[in-house]
């Protein structure tokens, strides 16, 4: 049985306060790329009571993705939006979700991006996540932008973390391990740098920037 969305936002605001949680709930964050990061920046968001996310992706679930991404082996060649809007429903059945299953560019990116209060960068290639970072500073200056770098294979955990590089961009990560050094995606630390991001979100909207 699913709960009322009055008691499921009591609930919340028992944890987070009730001036807090109805910051959350008010906002619209965008997530683009629904990979390793994205899907769990994502799930970390709609579980702490955001009130829309914006989900970007063109591609498909495969079972490449299963280590480290949040979906299921059942969904398997479904695209990644209507798979994680699925998800989403299961955790957070009141949340908005609006889905774009398409690829960004820097043409599309101000109408994809222009609801948004925060924007999350979780694309896998270096040169996507250079296209939305430039993009957004770019012809979105007052857009508050979380970007990821650096998550790949199995160091010290304590190495992931949140840097200030404006007043309205954070980068997440250590900034350093790329898998095109062959140095493969562990789920650990993935999703470690996926929460520093999601936490960074979560700061923002404290004003705790």
């Amino acid at each position: 049985m699913i709960p009322a969305k009055k008691e499921m936002i009591k609930a919340m605001e028992e944890r987070h306060g009730a001036k807090l949680q109805k910051r959350f709930l008010a906002s619209t964050v965008a997530v683009c790329g629904l990979g390793g990061l994205g899907s769990n920046i994502a799930v970390s968001l709609a579980r702490a009571g955001i009130g829309k996310l914006i989900l970007i992706d063109f591609d498909r679930v495969d079972i490449t993705n299963l280590h480290r991404q949040q979906y299921k082996a059942s969904q398997i060649g479904r695209y990644k939006t209507d798979a994680l809007c699925e998800n989403l429903k299961e955790i957070a059945p009141y949340i908005e979700l609006e889905t774009h299953t398409i690829y960004v560019d820097e043409e599309n990116v101000p109408d994809l991006l222009k609801k948004a209060d925060i924007i999350c960068e979780a694309f896998d290639k270096a040169e996507c996540k250079a296209m939305l970072v430039n993009a957004v500073l770019e012809k979105m200056p007052d857009k508050f932008l979380v970007s990821g770098s650096g998550m790949a294979g199995i160091g010290c955990a304590n190495s992931i973390k949140t840097r200030k590089v404006t007043n309205h961009f954070y980068l997440c990560g250590d900034e350093v391990s790329d898998v095109s050094n062959g140095i493969e995606l562990f789920s650990t630390r993935v999703m470690l740098c996926a929460a520093h991001q999601a936490h960074a979100v979560l700061r923002i909207l404290a004003n705790e920037t």
